[in-house]
């Protein structure tokens, strides 16, 4: 008997959020969370769950600029090492969004793991910004130093993290954060008071802070008041911004 190949596992896009626009004038790659370590395939449901309020939202924000907002599935749940895998992933999917719709604004949304991947996979030159959600990110010393930020440089970067995360060190991100502002500008970071991991209390005020983030930088609209506040002032105001209660019900849209 012969041996049956194991099949190759790629990568792939989900369908557009929300109709699907006739003219895409910019694109949103919804990065789920992830595993540190694991070879399992994700499963599609569970894993868009963590991005599918911003998504909806997004997509319904954008309807008249063409905005296509797509979930990526990752070939495996986990980031596993040097393999990168999800951070390979994202820069997979930008490279199929390039060839999908052209040249138009890409910016790439992750929650946890998916965070850490939309960092990393944000130096792609289509990429305009970068919102990180929760990022797991690696612990203190070489690790967490040779995490890069240079590649950021140009790109408009928004990190959200509750206080009381106790799977994604809040500390990590800041720091990260740290790093990435002594080389670009345009980085804030917002602090979510007395939230955990899946910011659950507050779900609302981050999806309509990140969508408020997402529509500036694709299309130009203004940004709110507190991103502009954030985006301007220097360190560490800018990076622990905090998160009022109730953001996002007086947004003019």
């Amino acid at each position: 008997m012969t041996e049956q190949a194991t099949p190759v596992r790629t990568a792939r896009l989900g369908r557009t959020l929300g109709p699907e626009p006739a003219a895409v004038g910019g694109a949103v790659l919804l990065l789920p969370g992830g595993q540190e370590v694991s070879g399992r395939r994700p499963s599609p449901v569970r894993a868009a769950a963590s991005v599918r309020a911003l998504g909806r939202r997004l997509a319904r924000l954008g309807r008249d600029e063409g905005l296509a907002v797509h979930v990526v599935h990752y070939r495996y749940r986990g980031w596993n090492g040097g393999e990168a895998h999800t951070a390979r992933d994202a820069a997979w999917a930008v490279e199929e969004v390039v060839r999908r719709y052209g040249d138009v604004p890409v910016c790439l949304a992750g929650f946890g793991m998916g965070g850490r991947a939309a960092l990393h996979a944000g130096g792609h030159e289509a990429v305009g910004s970068v919102v990180a959600i929760a990022p797991w990110l690696p612990g203190d010393g070489a690790a967490a130093a040779s995490e890069p930020v240079k590649h950021l440089v140009g790109r408009r970067v928004l990190i959200v993290h509750g206080t009381n995360d106790e799977r994604a060190d809040p500390g990590r991100s800041f720091r990260f954060a740290e790093r990435a502002k002594k080389v670009n500008r345009d980085v804030c970071r917002f602090e979510v008071h007395a939230d955990g991991h899946g910011l659950r209390q507050y779900r609302d005020e981050v999806v309509a802070l990140a969508s408020d983030f997402v529509m500036g930088t694709l299309f130009g609209r203004a940004f709110s008041r507190p991103v502009q506040d954030a985006l301007a002032a220097p360190p560490p105001l800018g990076l622990r911004m905090p998160l009022a209660a109730g953001f996002g019900r007086t947004l003019r849209r």
